[in-house]
């Protein structure tokens, strides 16, 4: 029989709330916004109701997050970002990160960090040498350009976000912790953190972090947000702003030039395919619901198509381990899983041993494709994940992969933004923006009211590697986007992500065989507790990190179950809980009886924000 989309919920059996969140599934035939910040998610609506398009919208929000979660994103930072168009079905990727500087080599920045030859070491998270060129601004300008609906100028896409930062907001709970955590750091990153900090009289210099509740202003940035709306590109990469960059970098002992800043408003944005996979496995049909009122389709075309973020993103991280599950399941070395299967200990140690695999390959293949080849198609090919799938042993954890040869950084705390927004003409934009670690290196340009990131900690300093320090090279990269359209007729199926460093492949995968094998809707995918592992590489001076962390909620026979296969396994509770990201989704599907279109959204319990209708 035929598939539909008619509905995103599990049988009508199963309890409402099956998770501790008990939020609903949020609905709307207009547009949706799912992030993590409310005030954020009204600027997006604002340019929804303006008559923007999602991607018009997707810039108010990314906007309206640095404004009011700049511990976590910001315009000193980068984004990717998936856009679907509903008139032609087809799935578009921009990637909008930064680069190395032109006189960053090896051993300059070697040089400069006090490594002797022969001597490994990595950028440090707080140093300023891990801030390259931010992306984040001439992104939100070209996806503007490319995708938006051509109806609104940039000055009204921003206006919210500038009205925010001028007049100020109340700051939400999850963000004042992150500020608080991070203020001492904010305050020696260079002598302008006073900016990112609330004016207060009775504090000892004048400053300090801000509290959940209170008001918090930054005229700076808003000041900046009116360069960019009144000049553009140039407005940030050009003039004052550029200078201002430039010239913290500099005095703190970095090597950004103007030069650097002029080559990324010359270069622009990258317009790259997106890369996907076919996934067929899991009883992924009845995940779907069966209709007689169309056409039958052929079997081979039933299932879901998973779309990635090309490298440098990390995205492929999550096609190779969903496509060594399907492979496996092929074998029949593990099971077709059904609803009682999820989040079980056989369960999670296959998705666990397949993420290890994906990760040993992408950590030493993912890097800036322009400078050094990566082999995308044949890492997700199925003749290569069929033989990496041989490394997976359903009677014990691993504990040393090597990578695969077809023709990463280790795990480290991170912040970022995942955001979806959808709209009423049925396009949907899967938009990241990142700071990379908090708020970055939590350096301030003078009066420009933002951190710049610390994206190039993620380059190697090894001279053999892929992903080894070059001038002008982009670094891997954590952040990616996620979509699924319907294999039968290229239709949507949903866009989403998970925020958090390394977490993001990982929720990807959980997240997304959360709605196939647990039967779970929108909400629910995003409520169930979820796993962490270590990417199998080491940090500098620390021994490889092979514990699996589980969330607060995971079954006790589970985590037990874990152990006796040979797992280290942790369980995190509390603010810990951040090491499992933050996650949106936003589903399509067709009433069936009405033929009308309905957006289905969720948004992650561990975030502030929640899912908002048009």
């Amino acid at each position: 029989m035929p598939l539909t989309t008619s509905s995103v919920y599990p049988p009508p059996s199963q309890e409402f709330a099956k998770f501790p969140s008990r939020r609903s599934v949020v609905h709307s035939t207009k547009g949706i916004v799912a992030c993590t910040q409310p005030l954020a998610a009204k600027c997006g609506i604002q340019v929804l109701d303006a008559g923007g398009n999602c991607a018009d919208a997707a810039v108010a929000v990314a906007a309206g997050l640095n404004v009011t979660e700049p511990c976590s994103t910001g315009i000193g930072g980068d984004m990717f970002c998936l856009f679907y168009d509903a008139k032609t079905k087809k799935m578009s990727a921009m990637n909008g990160s930064g680069r190395s500087g032109a006189k960053c080599t090896l051993d300059t920045i070697r040089g400069s960090l006090g490594l002797k030859a022969g001597q490994s070491g990595s950028i440090p998270m707080d140093s300023v040498h891990a801030a390259s060129v931010p992306g984040a601004a001439a992104g939100w300008c070209d996806t503007i350009e490319r995708f938006g609906s051509g109806k609104l100028s940039m000055e009204q896409i921003l206006a919210p976000a500038i009205e925010l930062g001028e007049k100020g907001f109340p700051v939400s709970e999850c963000a004042a912790y992150l500020w608080n955590h991070s203020e001492d750091l904010i305050r020696s990153a260079s002598p302008n953190g006073s900016e990112m900090l609330k004016n207060d009289p009775s504090a000892p210099d004048g400053v300090r972090a801000p509290k959940a509740g209170e008001i918090m202003k930054n005229p700076t940035l808003a000041a900046t947000f009116r360069a960019l709306a009144a000049d553009g590109k140039q407005g940030f990469y050009t003039g004052r702003i550029a200078t201002e960059i430039v010239k913290v970098v500099q005095d703190l002992g970095g090597h950004l030039e103007l030069a650097d800043l002029t080559h990324h408003l010359e270069t622009g944005s990258e317009h790259v395919e997106a890369i996907s996979l076919k996934f067929r496995g899991q009883n992924v049909g009845q995940a779907l619901q069966v209709s007689s009122a169309a056409d039958a389709i052929d079997e081979d075309d039933v299932g879901l198509e998973l779309w990635e973020h090309p490298p440098n993103g990390q995205g492929i991280v999550a096609l190779m381990a969903l496509g060594i599950l399907q492979e496996l399941e092929k074998q029949g070395r593990i099971p077709t899983w059904g609803a009682a299967d999820f989040n079980t200990a056989p369960y999670l140690h296959a998705v666990i041993e397949a993420l290890r695999i994906a990760f040993a390959d992408a950590s030493w293949h993912v890097t800036d494709p322009s400078v050094s080849a990566v082999p995308s198609a044949a890492l997700i090919s199925h003749v290569y994940l069929a033989e990496r799938a041989g490394f997976y042993d359903p009677a014990k954890a691993s504990n040393s992969l090597p990578h695969g040869t077809p023709a990463s950084p280790a795990l480290q705390s991170s912040d970022t933004v995942y955001f979806a927004v959808s709209d009423s003409a049925g396009n949907a934009a899967s938009f990241i923006n990142s700071n990379y670690g908090g708020f970055g290196t939590s350096i301030v340009p003078r009066g420009c009211g933002f951190t710049l990131q610390n994206r190039a900690a993620n380059f190697s300093l090894d001279a053999g590697h892929p992903n080894t320090l070059a001038p002008r090279k982009r670094p891997y990269h954590t952040i990616i986007p996620a979509a699924v359209t319907n294999m039968h007729d290229g239709s949507l199926h949903s866009v989403f992500g998970v925020m958090g460093g390394f977490m993001q492949p990982q929720g990807h995968v959980q997240v997304l065989l959360g709605q196939v094998v647990g039967g779970l809707d929108p909400q629910q995918a995003l409520d169930a507790p979820r796993v962490c592992i270590g990417s199998g590489q080491p940090e500098e001076g620390l021994p490889t990190d092979w514990t699996v962390y589980a969330e607060e909620g995971m079954p006790a026979e589970t985590v037990e179950g874990l152990r006796k296969l040979g797992h280290e396994v942790k369980v995190l509770n509390g603010a810990a809980r951040r090491k499992f990201g933050r996650g949106q989704i936003i589903r399509w599907s067709v009433d069936p009886v009405e033929n009308v279109g309905v957006w289905s959204a969720g948004s992650d319990l561990r975030g502030d924000g929640a899912a908002y209708p048009q």
